[in-house]
């Protein structure tokens, strides 16, 4: 029987968790879910001076916001230095890696020397069979891994397909510095193999290291996980992704209005894909997962499609569930922090209530709280250009009497407002648009809305008469 499947996410916490991470990170998360096994998760902070708590805190917010759960605690790689240091001694006491004495000047040399000769610039295993006898006194060595020279290295990769490195190309890299410090390339091979990793899943600017690592887990005797090397993503120009195509932290994304949900969907068909279906939910994307699927090609990041696949998701959450997402993102969108602070009881019935409309519109959690923004606004209520040009010496003589048709109306419902103003256009000889779009302007000050009847409701009558009574001649 096979043992269970074990994937890893390895962010370094020098920097917020990128679209890209998130990507690599949703990937061995599906396959995990996909086959029943589990992710964890290896914060690879061996670089001192660029891994921060604030880095690491910010990948560990993000994949919660995403639901990217992970098994077990986060390791630290950094924390396991002492784990390295003995794996390397014990290939040196196997006499598969052996200490090397150069000077940084001497490595200098023989590579200067390489390069005047038309060699590639390596290592040229002087001290590959050296007597450690002759090691210089009071100098300490690097751990150097014996490379096979001849043959090939071969990496059989479930999305490249079987890659294969010339082994004269691999020299005999150091796997631990002279200050005792493990270098990445073998600090990964031994967290991933005492973390019992049984697919590795990541981007493909990591395949020419697979080679390297697929060497030292050969050197050790240890079975070679399942590699899958998963394309770059790309802006739409088809360069690659910068800030300006939306190479940006996760949280600029929940700052910019997106649902999880829906930021999972189209980080999932970058680069994957299930026939032809745009729209995949959580389950879905689970159930169809395989990793075979993956293109080898670069995935193209484009912004429109994002924005409208949201307003899809937007359109099919639940009332009550998108309240509640749209709450909980306040405190990151622009002008978020004013809403909450007036954000009552009733106030959030309100937006319970008007959520049908708004979200009809709305591609974003931005335009949705722009647009809820008449809720939460004070009398007398700002208006825009647009809704103050409306507002001319007609339209005013129009709401005047639309307030007096609408004091009357018993029950304050969007049918029996509609059947009041209604009658005010007919009398007045106008079309239905002549009364509307003053009211909406008065209600929302704005000239855009939810439908102005659906308003009228929301707000409710004292609130309502008293908005239109403010602008009316």
């Amino acid at each position: 029987m096979s043992s269970p499947v074990v994937t890893r996410f390895a962010p370094s916490p020098t920097g917020y968790l990128h679209i890209g991470g998130a990507r690599t990170a949703l990937f061995n998360w599906l396959y995990a879910q996909h086959t029943g096994g589990r992710m964890l998760l290896r914060i690879e902070d061996t670089d001192r001076e660029r891994s921060t708590d604030a880095a690491t805190a910010a990948i560990l917010d993000g994949l919660s916001w995403l639901g990217l759960t992970w098994d077990g605690e986060p390791i630290s790689q950094f924390e396991r230095a002492p784990r390295h240091r003995e794996v390397a001694e014990q290939l040196v006491a196997m006499g598969k890696a052996y200490y090397a004495y150069e000077t940084p000047a001497e490595l200098d040399a023989m590579r200067e020397k390489a390069k005047a000769e038309g060699r590639p610039p390596r290592y040229d295993g002087a001290w590959r069979d050296r007597d450690p006898s002759d090691a210089p006194a009071g100098v300490k060595g690097a751990i150097r891994i014996k490379a096979p020279r001849e043959g090939e290295t071969v990496v059989h990769d479930r999305v490249q397909g079987e890659v294969r490195f010339p082994n004269k190309d691999l020299d005999d890299f150091i796997i631990l510095r002279s200050d005792g410090n493990p270098t990445y390339m073998h600090a990964v091979v031994v967290d991933d193999h005492d973390m019992g990793v049984t697919h590795i899943i990541r981007g493909d600017d990591h395949l020419t290291n697979a080679a390297r690592q697929t060497v030292i887990y050969q050197a050790m005797g240890w079975d070679v996980p399942s590699m899958s090397h998963i394309p770059l993503i790309h802006g739409a120009d088809g360069a690659k992704l910068s800030k300006r195509h939306g190479a940006l932290g996760v949280e600029a994304y929940r700052a910019m209005g997106y649902l999880p949900k829906a930021l999972l969907n189209y980080l999932a068909r970058l680069g994957w894909s299930h026939g032809d279906d745009e729209v995949m939910s959580i389950e879905d994307m689970i159930s169809w997962f395989e990793i075979e699927d993956v293109n080898k090609g670069a995935a193209r990041f484009d912004f429109a499609k994002l924005e409208a696949l949201n307003g899809v998701w937007m359109r099919r959450t639940d009332d009550r569930e998108l309240t509640d997402a749209l709450v909980a993102t306040l405190p990151f969108l622009p002008g978020g922090e004013e809403m909450l602070a007036k954000l009552t009881d009733a106030r959030r019935a309100q937006l319970l209530a008007a959520m049908p409309g708004l979200k009809e519109r709305a591609k974003t959690l931005v335009e949705l709280a722009d647009s809820a923004g008449y809720l939460f606004a004070q009398r007398p209520l700002p208006l825009d250009e647009k809704a103050a040009g409306i507002l001319d010496a007609d339209a005013r003589a129009v709401l005047s009497k639309a307030a007096d048709a609408l004091a009357s109306v018993r029950d304050w419902t969007a049918q029996d407002t509609e059947a009041a103003v209604r009658d005010v256009a007919e009398a007045g000889g106008l079309k239905l648009g002549k009364v509307a779009q003053p009211l909406r302007a008065a209600l929302t000050g704005r000239s855009t809305s939810p439908g102005v009847f659906d308003v009228l409701a929301v707000l409710g009558r004292e609130e309502s008469l008293a908005r239109i009574r403010d602008q009316a001649g």
